[in-house]
């Protein structure tokens, strides 16, 4: 008796720890992707003004520049990507609900079929169809048949601000570096400096997607050393043709 009267508020805390994990994994993924992008990109600018002109000034324009137009487009680009990204779930779990309005004997049928999909026997299957269309049934296509949980939907804002944050603090790192190191170790320093916080990020994004921290941080400073790089040859050659 008590068992029963138990368990659904148990899944009910179940599913708002799933939602709040996948919520918090979202906002995860893009400030990592944020910090990357404000590392390389920040940094890019910052070497190749620093290879042209390297006075404060200039360089600190430019810092500004990189880090407010950077960090405001990021946010914005991951605030319409999770956007579009939400509005496709919402109105694929509309659609989902109608035809369980509509024609719920086949919709029933479609989650026996995707259950069988995963290997389970064609009648524990039906049976367990319909026990979770019993307990509701628009939760159990939307997580069975579309991978898909109603209160995780991720949040555009929560995903744009994460990024926004993470950009600023990531680009600082290099502005920092080529502001207040003298002219003789501005392109070593920040160089350093990126390195260290490419690796950091690559090994995080690595932990989080559970694939080999070695690769994902290699791969990480390759690719942001590569474009600080081209940034530096364009600076130079840039520089030289205005001297």
């Amino acid at each position: 008796m008590s068992s029963s009267s138990t368990a659904p508020e148990t899944s009910s805390e179940d599913t708002h720890d799933r939602a709040a994990s996948s919520a918090n994994l979202n906002r995860l993924r893009a400030g990592v992707l944020g910090a990357n992008d404000g590392i390389v990109s920040v940094a890019g600018m910052v070497v190749g003004v620093a290879a042209a002109t390297p006075t404060f000034g200039a360089l600190a324009i430019a810092g500004a520049a990189a880090l407010s137009a950077g960090a405001l487009s990021m946010a914005m680009g991951e605030y319409v990507s999770v956007s579009t990204q939400r509005d496709t779930e919402r109105s694929l779990l509309e659609r989902e609900r109608q035809r369980l309005a509509t024609d719920p004997e086949r919709e029933l049928a479609a989650l026996a079929a995707s259950l069988e999909e995963t290997g389970i026997p064609e009648d524990l299957a039906r049976e367990a169809a319909e026990r979770m269309s019993a307990h509701d049934a628009l939760d159990a296509h939307a997580r069975v048949r579309y991978g898909i949980e109603e209160e995780s939907i991720a949040s555009p804002l929560g995903a744009a601000f994460a990024s926004l944050v993470a950009f600023t603090l990531g680009g600082l790192l290099p502005v920092i570096a080529v502001l207040f190191t003298p002219v003789a170790v501005k392109i070593p320093a920040v160089v350093a400096s990126v390195v260290l916080a490419l690796a950091l990020t690559g090994f995080i994004s690595a932990r989080l997607g559970q694939a080999k921290a070695g690769r994902a941080t290699i791969r990480t400073i390759l690719g942001g050393t590569a474009a600080m790089a081209v940034s530096y040859g364009i600076g130079t050659l840039l520089g030289v043709s205005v001297i």
